[in-house]
């Protein structure tokens, strides 16, 4: 009998070729022979037992609409989750299921944000948290982050103080940050609470990358640092990003008033409607029985944003890249080269490279991109070289 390979093993010997034969959007929109770093999901399967409890789902053939057990069981397995790897002590009782994290947005800004108000956005921002506000008819106040004393990405607080007296309402806060990586310390996260609650706020807080955070940074809920915060925020989270689970459409609200879960159950009700089974009981699974696997996969990535940085400054040092404090993703600032196009552009046509092109996070972000590094080590490799050869190109 063959020894079973680690899982480190296992994903260095997944190699591109692997990878464009599964057939997802990541790796086949770059084309034929082409590399994908733009989609943010991870090319290394899921956990065990996501898989075993999928397996048992599809063999008793429970493929229909969600059941009030499935439900309670995630919402349980949710909230045991946050007390155990954050310290959060939430029941099952605040957690609502919904498809995906930008549902929660949605209905945020529609159930829970004063009527005609603007939305808060501090940028770069994950690309639909620009677009969801126009469509529900809101206007965006952009608040670019700021760079500390230590050269790390902040909010601007003196910033969001002026979004407010202009007739913002609702915050978008996105921690761990997507697309920078940074995760905001408690002290940070407090001096957030007080201007909110200065102005008389509501937060939306996307903590979908929460598991996802290196030696060093520790996620800490946002509306767990007070009952001012836990009073004005909405929470969403998910395993989807952690344990790979993104297709399988299943997200939490959590919710920290009794009159937020009240209203939620009166009149938000059928309009966060669509988690689905499969999800459901992948999410559960991965927070019950997952950690393990997670542990090997954060060894592995915190290794891989390391390598990251080693290649470029070996290959391609005129950019400019901070490791993330969690998340794998890395925003890399192309500037210094002074391209004739974007980035993005360029690298689609000369290096069949699928990034994400900085504007698409918001205002003044020209010549930044961001790309996903959760790939097989010996394909992160060959993404740089092809990287580096197609900007030094460019730029000559």
């Amino acid at each position: 009998m063959a020894t079973p390979r680690s899982l480190r093993e296992y994903i260095d010997a997944t190699t591109a070729a692997d990878l464009r034969a599964r057939g997802s959007v990541k790796w086949t929109a770059p084309g034929p022979r082409g590399f994908g770093a733009a989609i943010a999901e991870m090319d290394f399967g899921t956990a065990p037992p996501v898989l075993d409890a999928l397996s048992q789902l599809v063999g008793e053939a429970a493929l229909g609409y969600l059941p009030p057990r499935l439900a309670a069981d995630l919402a349980d397995a949710c909230a045991s989750f946050q007390r155990q790897r954050y310290g959060w002590a939430i029941t099952p009782d605040c957690v609502r299921l919904v498809p995906d994290v930008v549902r929660v947005l949605e209905l945020a800004i529609t159930y829970y944000s004063r009527p005609d108000s603007a939305v808060i956005l501090p940028t770069p921002a994950y690309m639909p948290f620009l677009k969801v506000p126009p469509a529900l008819g809101r206007d965006v106040i952009q608040v670019p982050m700021v760079t500390s004393a230590d050269g790390r990405a902040a909010l601007d607080l003196d910033g969001i103080e002026d979004a407010f007296r202009a007739g913002g309402h609702l915050l978008v806060l996105c921690n761990p940050h997507n697309p920078l990586g940074r995760v905001s310390s408690r002290v940070e996260l407090t001096e957030l609470t007080e201007v909110v609650d200065r102005h008389g706020g509501r937060v939306f807080a996307d903590e979908i990358h929460g598991p996802l955070v290196y030696p060093g940074s520790r996620h800490v809920p946002y509306a767990a640092t007070s009952g001012a915060a836990a009073h004005h925020t909405i929470t969403a989270a998910s395993a989807s990003k952690a344990f790979n689970l993104p297709g399988l459409r299943c997200a939490q609200a959590i919710l920290t008033t009794e009159a937020d879960r009240r209203q939620w159950d009166d009149v938000v009700g059928f309009a966060a409607r669509g988690a689905s089974n499969p999800g459901a009981v992948a999410n559960a699974a991965a927070y019950r029985h997952g950690e393990p696997w997670l542990a090997e996969m954060l060894g592995y990535l915190d290794e891989s944003r390391r390598l990251l940085g080693s290649l470029l400054a070996e290959q391609i040092p005129q950019i400019r890249y901070r490791p993330p404090e969690g998340t794998y993703l890395a925003w890399l600032d192309c500037r210094a080269l002074d391209l004739p196009e974007s980035a993005a552009a360029l690298l689609a046509e000369r290096a069949q490279l699928t990034v994400v092109d900085g504007p698409e996070f918001g205002r003044g972000f020209d010549g930044c991109i961001r790309l996903n590094f959760a790939t097989p080590q010996p394909v992160l490799r060959e993404m740089v070289t092809r990287l580096a050869a197609a900007l030094t190109a460019a730029a000559g």
